[in-house]
């Protein structure tokens, strides 16, 4: 029995001892070996973008290039505003049933208007002569009116820097206006008169005379002399009586 218990003894002596060596074996492979938590640790982290997002497109790529490519493509609104600004900077034309379907526009007489005349108060010794379109077409007032006070032989002079930079047209309506100057004001005039008749002529567009002259009847009477002149046909009454 004594023996038995011996070899027991010592077997488990033995056992217990090759444990305790492999152990020791272990602990010593894992002590030569690099900590791989201090690598990690070290070691920059690269950041991913979450699920279904994408990176940020750098400066020049596809996404400001379409944007870019938007704009340009806008450009229906910028052409439709440059059509718009050539459209009203076009002066207003006379509509095709104003012309009376023809290419070319009557010219303006006795016929197809009506003739009225006034006194000024300023400048002095002035008179506004209107002419206003009766017809139903537009018509053309060429160069200026021809003018006869009473018995008067010969017709006023004009003033040439009235003359307009276009042939004025006058709409069915609508008026143009001529300025008289009747006399001098401070009496520098000769050879005045004064008279109650006045009778006016249309130009044509070869300055001949266009139809017959027309009685323009006068409120009172009015002195003309030798400085007596008239301007040309003005679209503004303003113009007219600026000289």
């Amino acid at each position: 029995m004594r023996n038995l218990r011996f070899r027991r003894a010592a077997r488990t002596s033995v056992l217990g001892t090759a444990a305790l060596i492999a152990a020791l074996s272990l602990t010593a492979c894992q002590g030569s070996d690099p900590a791989p938590a201090a690598y990690d640790a070290e070691a920059p982290v690269p950041q991913q973008p979450a699920d279904g997002a994408s990176a940020a497109p750098a400066p020049g790529t596809g996404t400001d290039k379409g944007t870019a490519g938007n704009t340009g493509t806008s450009g229906s609104g910028s052409e439709t505003a440059k059509d718009s600004g050539s459209a009203a900077a076009k002066p207003a034309a006379v509509s095709k049933q104003q012309r009376g379907g023809s290419g070319s526009l009557p010219t303006c007489t006795g016929t197809n208007t009506k003739l009225t005349v006034t006194s000024v108060p300023r400048p002095v010794n002035h008179m506004l002569l209107t002419v206003t379109n009766t017809g139903s077409k537009a018509c053309n007032a060429f160069s200026y009116p021809t003018l006869r006070f009473g018995e008067a032989q010969s017709v006023p002079p004009v003033f040439e820097e009235s003359k307009p930079q276009a042939v004025v047209t006058i709409a069915p309506g609508q008026s143009a206006y001529a300025g008289i100057r009747t006399s001098a004001a401070d009496g520098s005039g000769t050879n005045g008169y004064s008279t109650k008749d006045l009778t006016v002529g249309f130009q044509d567009a070869n300055a001949g005379s266009a139809g017959r002259m027309v009685s323009v009847p006068l409120s009172k009477e009015a002195y003309v002399d030798s400085t007596l002149a008239v301007t040309y046909w003005q679209t503004d009454m303003d113009d007219a009586l600026m000289y």
